[in-house]
């Protein structure tokens, strides 16, 4: 995630972490959503199954690549799909490594650069459709499908995007990440899409990286959230933000917020390090919520 990524460890000192207050911005809550009702489904994950050094840490030494997705999926609740960022996959070959993994574990993946980046939601129409085939594939498997804007993609340049979410079939879970500092200043053109996410029941990507803390938007335009969370490979400041958002999912829970689900991706260098954050995350919910997480377990290199 190199998105608002900091280069050395000495520029983290000094930065406010806090998150700002939510504003609850999905159209409806409905009447019969009570404290008592409340169930957020949290998971943590990465961004690829790939990592050659989790061999012999968090998959068996022996164990050929092959293996690596079921190996993945049954120790991780969720995967930032990128791969489907940069090719269209058939439904076949999304339905077999749906099948590699367990029931309970969910794949949020990422609208094509195709659509997003290249024809910039203009005669998307068969891409869309492909992707569509793609992604239902997934069955029960399939979470929330994230686009990302590219970072100079303004407000100013949203009429098509507008267009195209409209057209975005409403039973398929879909949350935007915006990048460019317009997005979040509150102009006229971020406000009425802001508005039609609400409406149109799509989400809105956190991003909580060091260097763009105006993308730690915190308006919540849906009961599901993905929080892309860009870490600094164990420092003391990773411990110190994830605690603040297991507290900020505990103060939900507790007011009443009907959050529906809570995905946490983790983000660190080549991903080495993303197992040891997803297993401080998951001890941190546990002391702050007492809700046990899925969460790696570290293996024996000999096995």
């Amino acid at each position: 995630m190199k998105f608002g990524k900091l280069d050395t460890h000495q520029e983290l000192e000094g930065i406010d972490w806090t998150l700002p207050e939510c504003q609850i911005e999905w159209k409806t809550i409905e009447n019969n959503d009570s404290p008592n009702q409340v169930s957020t489904a949290v998971r943590t994950g990465g961004t690829m199954w790939t990592v050659r050094p989790w061999r012999g840490k968090v998959y068996p030494k022996k164990d050929p690549m092959r293996t690596w997705a079921g190996h993945y999926g049954r120790q991780f609740g969720s995967l930032e799909f990128n791969a489907t960022h940069y090719r269209i996959y058939s439904p076949e070959k999304m339905a077999a490594w749906a099948d590699e993994m367990p029931d309970g574990f969910i794949f949020c993946p990422k609208f094509p650069a195709l659509i997003s980046h290249y024809r910039r939601f203009g005669n998307c129409e068969g891409p869309t459709d492909d992707f569509i085939a793609g992604i239902s594939a997934l069955g029960n498997k399939l979470g929330t499908a994230f686009l990302q804007l590219p970072p100079h993609y303004a407000p100013k340049h949203s009429e098509k995007l507008g267009s195209y979410l409209k057209a975005w079939p409403r039973d398929l879970k879909m949350a935007i990440e915006f990048r460019h500092p317009d997005w979040f200043a509150g102009g006229k053109d971020a406000e009425m899409m802001w508005q039609l996410l609400s409406e149109l029941g799509i989400g809105a990507v956190i991003s909580d990286t060091a260097g763009r803390r105006d993308a730690l938007h915190m308006r919540l335009t849906t009961k599901f959230l993905i929080v892309r969370f860009g870490g600094y490979d164990g420092h003391t400041s990773d411990e110190e933000r994830l605690k603040l958002w297991t507290k900020r999912i505990s103060q939900l829970t507790k007011n009443g917020t009907p959050l529906e689900s809570f995905d946490l991706l983790v983000h660190t260098t080549d991903s080495v390090q993303t197992p040891e954050t997803c297993r401080l995350f998951s001890k941190l919910m546990k002391e702050t919520c007492g809700l046990k997480i899925k969460t790696p377990k570290e293996i024996l290199s000999s096995d």
